[in-house]
Protein backbone atom coordinates (compact mmCIF):
# COMPACT_ATOMS: atom_id res chain seq x y z
CA UNK A 1 0.00 0.00 0.00
CA UNK A 2 1.17 3.11 -0.55
CA UNK A 3 1.03 6.20 1.15
CA UNK A 4 -0.94 8.27 -0.81
CA UNK A 5 -3.80 5.24 -0.70
CA UNK A 6 -4.63 6.67 2.56
CA UNK A 7 -2.99 10.58 3.04
CA UNK A 8 -3.95 13.63 0.64
CA UNK A 9 -1.26 14.45 -0.96
CA UNK A 10 0.29 18.15 -0.17
CA UNK A 11 0.61 20.76 -2.94
CA UNK A 12 3.76 21.48 -4.54
CA UNK A 13 6.34 23.87 -2.96
CA UNK A 14 5.12 26.86 -1.05
CA UNK A 15 5.89 30.42 -2.32
CA UNK A 16 7.49 32.32 0.24
CA UNK A 17 8.25 36.13 0.03
CA UNK A 18 10.86 36.96 1.64
CA UNK A 19 10.88 40.51 3.19
CA UNK A 20 12.66 42.20 6.01
CA UNK A 21 14.16 39.47 8.47
CA UNK A 22 13.26 40.96 12.08
CA UNK A 23 10.80 38.58 13.38
CA UNK A 24 8.86 38.92 16.43
CA UNK A 25 9.21 36.99 19.74
CA UNK A 26 6.90 34.53 19.05
CA UNK A 27 8.76 33.79 16.26
CA UNK A 28 11.87 33.15 18.50
CA UNK A 29 9.50 31.22 20.53
CA UNK A 30 8.55 29.11 17.44
CA UNK A 31 12.19 28.54 16.86
CA UNK A 32 13.01 26.70 19.98
CA UNK A 33 10.24 24.06 19.27
CA UNK A 34 8.72 24.31 23.00
CA UNK A 35 6.25 21.27 22.04
CA UNK A 36 9.21 19.16 21.89
CA UNK A 37 11.33 20.79 24.57
CA UNK A 38 8.49 20.34 27.24
CA UNK A 39 8.64 16.43 26.53
CA UNK A 40 12.52 16.15 26.30
CA UNK A 41 12.83 18.23 29.33
CA UNK A 42 10.68 16.51 31.31
CA UNK A 43 12.17 13.30 30.44
CA UNK A 44 15.27 14.85 31.81
CA UNK A 45 13.63 15.71 35.14
CA UNK A 46 12.42 12.16 35.94
CA UNK A 47 15.38 10.65 35.44
CA UNK A 48 16.97 12.85 37.56
CA UNK A 49 14.25 12.13 40.32
CA UNK A 50 14.93 8.57 39.79
CA UNK A 51 18.58 9.13 40.58
CA UNK A 52 18.04 11.13 43.46
CA UNK A 53 15.44 8.67 44.89
CA UNK A 54 12.73 10.84 44.57
CA UNK A 55 14.44 13.30 46.43
CA UNK A 56 16.12 16.03 43.86
CA UNK A 57 18.85 19.03 45.47
CA UNK A 58 16.18 21.90 44.35
CA UNK A 59 18.97 24.06 42.97
CA UNK A 60 20.09 21.28 40.70
CA UNK A 61 16.64 20.54 39.69
CA UNK A 62 16.25 24.34 38.54
CA UNK A 63 19.39 24.22 36.30
CA UNK A 64 18.26 21.36 34.63
CA UNK A 65 14.72 22.45 33.96
CA UNK A 66 16.62 25.62 32.39
CA UNK A 67 19.72 24.19 31.04
CA UNK A 68 17.83 21.44 29.31
CA UNK A 69 15.30 23.90 27.79
CA UNK A 70 18.10 26.33 26.49
CA UNK A 71 20.03 22.85 25.01
CA UNK A 72 16.60 21.90 23.55
CA UNK A 73 15.75 25.34 22.28
CA UNK A 74 18.95 26.30 20.77
CA UNK A 75 19.66 22.73 18.94
CA UNK A 76 15.86 23.67 17.46
CA UNK A 77 16.84 27.07 16.29
CA UNK A 78 19.87 25.38 14.31
CA UNK A 79 17.51 22.65 12.92
CA UNK A 80 15.17 25.22 11.92
CA UNK A 81 18.35 27.24 10.10
CA UNK A 82 19.79 23.67 8.32
CA UNK A 83 16.14 22.60 7.13
CA UNK A 84 15.14 25.80 5.58
CA UNK A 85 14.84 24.53 2.23
CA UNK A 86 13.38 21.15 2.75
CA UNK A 87 11.14 23.28 4.66
CA UNK A 88 9.49 25.37 1.85
CA UNK A 89 8.53 22.26 0.00
CA UNK A 90 7.03 20.00 2.75
CA UNK A 91 3.62 22.25 2.29
CA UNK A 92 2.02 25.36 4.89
CA UNK A 93 2.80 23.90 7.92
CA UNK A 94 6.78 23.82 7.85
CA UNK A 95 6.93 26.89 4.87
CA UNK A 96 5.39 28.92 7.32
CA UNK A 97 8.30 28.78 10.06
CA UNK A 98 10.10 31.67 11.02
CA UNK A 99 13.70 30.75 9.14
CA UNK A 100 11.92 29.05 6.25
CA UNK A 101 9.46 32.37 5.74
CA UNK A 102 12.01 34.37 5.90
CA UNK A 103 10.73 36.18 9.30
CA UNK A 104 14.05 35.66 11.11
CA UNK A 105 17.23 35.59 8.92
CA UNK A 106 19.20 32.21 9.21
CA UNK A 107 22.29 34.44 10.57
CA UNK A 108 20.30 35.47 13.62
CA UNK A 109 18.37 32.22 14.23
CA UNK A 110 22.26 30.80 14.26
CA UNK A 111 23.69 33.17 16.61
CA UNK A 112 19.69 32.65 18.87
CA UNK A 113 20.82 29.17 18.92
CA UNK A 114 24.35 29.00 19.30
CA UNK A 115 23.79 31.38 22.39
CA UNK A 116 21.12 29.32 23.91
CA UNK A 117 22.91 26.21 24.10
CA UNK A 118 26.30 28.44 25.46
CA UNK A 119 23.94 29.67 27.88
CA UNK A 120 22.66 25.89 28.90
CA UNK A 121 26.14 24.66 29.19
CA UNK A 122 27.19 27.80 31.64
CA UNK A 123 23.77 26.72 33.78
CA UNK A 124 24.52 23.18 34.14
CA UNK A 125 28.06 23.41 34.47
CA UNK A 126 27.70 26.02 37.54
CA UNK A 127 24.76 24.67 38.91
CA UNK A 128 24.43 21.16 38.42
CA UNK A 129 27.51 19.44 37.25
CA UNK A 130 30.38 19.07 34.05
CA UNK A 131 28.74 15.83 32.87
CA UNK A 132 25.47 17.22 33.20
CA UNK A 133 26.43 19.65 30.97
CA UNK A 134 28.34 18.00 28.50
CA UNK A 135 25.65 15.52 28.03
CA UNK A 136 22.82 18.79 27.24
CA UNK A 137 25.25 19.76 24.92
CA UNK A 138 26.06 16.73 23.29
CA UNK A 139 22.46 15.97 22.28
CA UNK A 140 22.49 19.26 21.15
CA UNK A 141 25.07 18.84 18.65
CA UNK A 142 24.15 15.50 17.63
CA UNK A 143 20.65 16.47 16.60
CA UNK A 144 21.99 19.11 14.96
CA UNK A 145 24.92 17.77 13.04
CA UNK A 146 24.53 13.95 12.68
CA UNK A 147 20.61 14.06 12.08
CA UNK A 148 19.56 17.25 10.94
CA UNK A 149 22.57 18.02 8.39
CA UNK A 150 23.38 14.12 7.50
CA UNK A 151 20.90 11.20 8.42
CA UNK A 152 17.95 12.95 7.96
CA UNK A 153 19.09 13.67 4.20
CA UNK A 154 20.65 10.36 3.70
CA UNK A 155 18.53 6.93 4.52
CA UNK A 156 15.64 6.17 5.72
CA UNK A 157 17.27 4.83 8.66
CA UNK A 158 17.59 8.49 9.68
CA UNK A 159 15.10 8.37 13.13
CA UNK A 160 16.47 4.74 14.31
CA UNK A 161 20.11 6.38 14.45
CA UNK A 162 19.42 9.82 14.98
CA UNK A 163 16.62 8.98 17.76
CA UNK A 164 19.73 9.15 20.06
CA UNK A 165 19.61 13.18 20.48
CA UNK A 166 16.14 12.41 21.91
CA UNK A 167 17.43 9.57 24.51
CA UNK A 168 20.47 11.97 25.61
CA UNK A 169 18.35 14.36 27.77
CA UNK A 170 17.59 11.55 30.10
CA UNK A 171 21.36 10.89 30.99
CA UNK A 172 21.63 14.66 31.19
CA UNK A 173 18.86 14.19 33.74
CA UNK A 174 20.33 11.21 35.33
CA UNK A 175 24.17 12.89 35.47
CA UNK A 176 22.50 15.94 37.24
CA UNK A 177 21.66 14.07 39.86
CA UNK A 178 24.68 11.73 40.98
CA UNK A 179 27.56 14.05 39.00
CA UNK A 180 27.93 9.85 36.85
CA UNK A 181 26.14 7.28 34.79
CA UNK A 182 24.29 3.87 36.13
CA UNK A 183 22.10 1.41 34.92
CA UNK A 184 19.04 3.27 35.37
CA UNK A 185 20.20 5.75 33.01
CA UNK A 186 21.48 3.31 30.43
CA UNK A 187 17.58 1.70 30.33
CA UNK A 188 15.90 5.25 29.90
CA UNK A 189 18.21 6.02 27.33
CA UNK A 190 17.46 2.66 25.80
CA UNK A 191 13.84 3.21 25.92
CA UNK A 192 13.69 6.75 24.26
CA UNK A 193 16.35 5.43 21.60
CA UNK A 194 13.01 2.38 20.96
CA UNK A 195 10.06 4.38 21.05
CA UNK A 196 11.42 7.01 18.52
CA UNK A 197 10.92 4.96 15.52
CA UNK A 198 7.40 4.25 16.43
CA UNK A 199 6.37 7.71 17.30
CA UNK A 200 8.18 9.32 14.56
CA UNK A 201 6.88 7.09 12.16
CA UNK A 202 3.22 7.12 13.02
CA UNK A 203 3.80 11.10 11.93
CA UNK A 204 5.81 10.19 9.12
CA UNK A 205 3.13 8.42 7.49
CA UNK A 206 0.47 11.29 7.73
CA UNK A 207 3.68 13.71 6.70
CA UNK A 208 4.87 11.08 3.84
CA UNK A 209 3.86 13.31 0.89
CA UNK A 210 5.94 16.46 2.03
CA UNK A 211 8.93 14.03 2.96
CA UNK A 212 8.57 13.13 -1.07
CA UNK A 213 8.06 16.60 -2.01
CA UNK A 214 11.26 17.55 -0.72
CA UNK A 215 13.19 14.48 -1.41
CA UNK A 216 14.05 13.41 2.25
CA UNK A 217 13.95 9.60 2.61
CA UNK A 218 11.68 8.69 5.27
CA UNK A 219 10.84 5.35 5.75
CA UNK A 220 7.17 5.32 3.79
CA UNK A 221 8.59 7.26 1.20
CA UNK A 222 11.52 4.84 0.44
CA UNK A 223 9.41 1.50 1.49
CA UNK A 224 5.71 2.26 1.52
CA UNK A 225 3.43 2.29 4.40
CA UNK A 226 3.27 -1.47 4.80
CA UNK A 227 6.89 -1.85 5.22
CA UNK A 228 6.46 1.02 8.01
CA UNK A 229 3.45 -0.21 9.36
CA UNK A 230 5.28 -3.48 10.11
CA UNK A 231 8.25 -1.76 11.58
CA UNK A 232 6.13 0.30 14.18
CA UNK A 233 4.84 -2.98 15.27
CA UNK A 234 8.40 -4.47 15.68
CA UNK A 235 10.00 -1.60 18.02
CA UNK A 236 6.93 -1.06 19.94
CA UNK A 237 7.44 -5.11 20.97
CA UNK A 238 10.93 -4.23 21.50
CA UNK A 239 10.16 -1.04 23.24
CA UNK A 240 7.81 -2.59 25.54
CA UNK A 241 9.87 -5.67 26.10
CA UNK A 242 12.91 -3.37 26.99
CA UNK A 243 10.80 -1.10 29.54
CA UNK A 244 10.37 -4.64 31.17
CA UNK A 245 14.28 -5.47 31.93
CA UNK A 246 14.33 -3.13 34.83
CA UNK A 247 11.49 -3.83 36.49
CA UNK A 248 13.03 -7.50 36.49
CA UNK A 249 16.61 -6.68 37.70
CA UNK A 250 15.03 -4.54 40.04
CA UNK A 251 16.65 -1.49 38.64
CA UNK A 252 12.42 0.12 38.87
CA UNK A 253 9.76 -1.38 41.95
CA UNK A 254 5.99 -2.11 41.18
CA UNK A 255 4.78 1.61 40.21
CA UNK A 256 6.86 1.24 37.22
CA UNK A 257 6.54 -2.33 36.08
CA UNK A 258 2.24 -1.72 36.58
CA UNK A 259 2.69 1.47 34.42
CA UNK A 260 4.92 -0.45 32.13
CA UNK A 261 2.94 -3.14 30.94
CA UNK A 262 -0.62 -1.06 31.17
CA UNK A 263 0.98 1.94 28.51
CA UNK A 264 3.06 -0.75 26.41
CA UNK A 265 -0.38 -3.11 26.19
CA UNK A 266 -2.31 0.29 24.68
CA UNK A 267 1.38 1.09 22.45
CA UNK A 268 1.41 -2.11 21.04
CA UNK A 269 -2.22 -2.69 20.25
CA UNK A 270 -2.74 0.62 18.78
CA UNK A 271 0.60 -0.23 16.69
CA UNK A 272 -1.31 -3.78 15.33
CA UNK A 273 -4.19 -1.96 14.76
CA UNK A 274 -2.43 0.91 12.53
CA UNK A 275 -0.83 -2.70 11.09
CA UNK A 276 -4.27 -4.07 9.66
CA UNK A 277 -5.78 -1.11 8.68
CA UNK A 278 -3.26 1.77 7.80
CA UNK A 279 -5.32 4.69 7.54
CA UNK A 280 -4.77 8.43 8.72
CA UNK A 281 -6.87 8.25 11.79
CA UNK A 282 -4.81 5.57 13.06
CA UNK A 283 -1.70 7.10 12.44
CA UNK A 284 -2.53 9.86 13.96
CA UNK A 285 -3.90 7.90 17.18
CA UNK A 286 -0.79 6.38 17.47
CA UNK A 287 1.16 9.17 17.11
CA UNK A 288 -0.55 11.31 19.94
CA UNK A 289 -1.27 8.44 22.79
CA UNK A 290 2.86 7.88 21.95
CA UNK A 291 3.57 11.24 23.23
CA UNK A 292 1.48 10.42 26.03
CA UNK A 293 3.09 7.13 26.25
CA UNK A 294 6.65 8.40 26.86
CA UNK A 295 5.46 11.01 29.39
CA UNK A 296 3.74 8.82 31.33
CA UNK A 297 5.79 5.74 31.74
CA UNK A 298 8.65 8.27 32.82
CA UNK A 299 6.30 10.06 35.43
CA UNK A 300 5.90 6.30 36.64
CA UNK A 301 9.93 6.63 37.04
CA UNK A 302 9.93 9.02 39.11
CA UNK A 303 6.91 8.40 41.07
CA UNK A 304 8.10 4.88 41.37
CA UNK A 305 11.98 6.84 42.74
CA UNK A 306 9.54 8.62 45.77
CA UNK A 307 7.53 5.90 46.76
CA UNK A 308 9.79 3.23 47.17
Amino acid sequence: MAVSDFVEVLPGPVPVRVGRASGTWRDYVTLTKPRIMSLLVLTAVCAMVAAAGGDPAPVRLAALVLGGALSCGGASALNHVLDRDIDRLMGPRTASRPVAAGRIAPAGATVFGLALLALSFLVLAMFANLLAAALALAGGVYYVLVYTLWLKRTTPQNIVIGGAAGAIPALAGWAAATGRLGLGAVFLFVIVLLWTPPHFWALSLLLAPGYAAADVPMLPVVRGASVTARQIVAYSFALVAATLVPGLLGTFGAVYVAAAIVLGAVLCALACRLWRSITSANAGLLFHYSLLYLALLFAAVAVDAAVR
